[in-house]
């Protein structure tokens, strides 16, 4: 992130999250402020959609992995859980229509503060009003660490919390991914977290190879480029290197199963995934 200049590839992630609501109907995932918050019509976002044929995939993708962190989250407060943090939150909406804040959760945003301060704006806009139970944290890693940030933010070690890292991961250095993980497999409450990933492009065939590099180049000269990739079996050993007990990682072929209905048994699929992992300490 450069300072002063909000995420260009966040506003690509809402763009697909507001497509999904006006192509497909949210039929993977239902985000009734994704429109509203772009602060665009529904038929320029149809128009723009329907433009681009080849960002379907990545539209669906986007709503799965959405849909996953969602269901991750409902079963964790259903455990007890009272904690979200948003990672890289751009224009999430989750805040601003939970479901549980009679529950008592809570939601601390962290991110970029000019990310931050766009969206920021955008609600503004848009006449959403943060609730009470959002803590919006901006933190410039150069300057501060997460775990300094959501200190200063009022965020509980010692509570079980949730994490959800949606689209940001690729956009990281593999030490900079593993010094977050750990940090949150660390905390003595216990957590849980959910983030996505790709699969290395030497693994994919040419047409989905073709396809990547397309994106790639795409985001790149955006300023964003895409440097880590991770082989599923070996995030796997590192994950649980890294302190999580528990992990589930699903990806393009279980996503085709879970959400729009494919065969379960259909063969594994290189890709895109989408990974839950949890620490030992909350099961304690």
């Amino acid at each position: 992130m450069r300072s002063g200049v909000p995420s260009l590839t966040a506003r690509s992630a809402a763009a697909h999250r507001a497509a999904h609501q006006v192509i497909e109907g949210g039929r993977v995932f239902t985000d009734p402020l994704a429109i509203r918050l772009l602060g665009e019509s529904a038929a320029d976002i149809a128009r723009e959609a329907r433009a681009h044929p080849e960002r379907r995939l990545m539209r669906l993708f986007i709503a799965a992995r959405s849909r996953f962190a969602e269901d991750a989250l409902d079963a964790a407060v259903a455990a007890g859980v009272r904690q979200l943090v948003v990672l890289g939150a751009g224009l999430d909406t989750y805040a601003y229509r939970n479901p549980h804040s009679a529950a008592g959760l809570t939601v601390f945003e962290v991110d970029h503060p000019s990310t931050q301060a766009w969206k920021r704006e955008r609600l503004a806009a848009a006449g959403i009003d943060p609730p009470p139970s959002l803590t919006f944290v901006p933190v410039d890693f150069a300057r501060r660490t997460l775990t300094d940030g959501l200190r200063v933010a009022g965020f509980d070690p010692h509570r079980p919390s949730f994490f959800s890292w949606l689209g940001v991961v690729p956009y990281l250095t593999r030490e900079n991914v593993f010094a977050t993980l750990r940090s949150v497999a660390e905390l003595p409450g216990g957590a849980e977290i959910v983030f996505d990933y790709g699969d290395p492009p030497s693994a994919l065939p040419p047409d989905q190879r073709a396809a990547h590099d397309v994106r790639a180049a795409r985001v790149a000269a955006l300023g964003e480029p895409w440097l880590t990739y991770f082989e599923a079996d070996q995030l796997a050993v590192d994950l649980r290197d890294s302190g999580f007990t528990t992990v589930e990682d699903l990806g393009r072929s279980a996503l085709a199963a879970r959400y729009f209905g494919a065969p379960a048994d259909a063969p594994r699929q290189p890709g895109a995934h989408v990974v839950r992992a949890a620490s030992s300490t909350r099961h304690r």
